[in-house]
């Protein structure tokens, strides 16, 4: 039984999150671990609207904040110690981490 744990990094700092990436690449290779990706998604632009005051009725607005997201994914196929000393690891504060494990079963396999 193999189990497959899916890393998503996003940041706003394309330089911390490309480090930070290069830096589980390197250590995935130096110990063995079957390592997918990282694959790129497309950067996410969002835009939040900035009120002048808290009041509900005053409609006065500055400039709304626009920001970029990039996001990054990585698969650890097996090796479950390296997949949970990766997980575990304290990240920038720029950089948000979700991690995510799939079991997969042999083919033919009922439990």
């Amino acid at each position: 039984m193999t189990f497959v744990t899916r890393l998503t990094l996003q940041s706003g700092d394309r330089a911390a999150l490309d480090g930070v990436v290069d830096d589980i690449k390197s250590a995935a290779e130096r110990k063995g671990a079957a390592l997918k990706g990282p694959h790129t998604h497309p950067p996410e632009t969002l835009s939040v609207p900035q009120h002048s005051r808290l009041h509900v009725d005053d409609e006065r607005q500055f400039d709304t904040w626009q920001y970029t997201v990039f996001t990054r994914e990585l698969e650890i196929h097996g090796h479950a110690q390296f997949a949970r000393t990766v997980a575990s690891r304290n990240f920038p504060d720029s950089v948000h981490v979700e991690a995510e494990i799939e079991q997969l079963r042999g083919t033919g396999r009922t439990n």
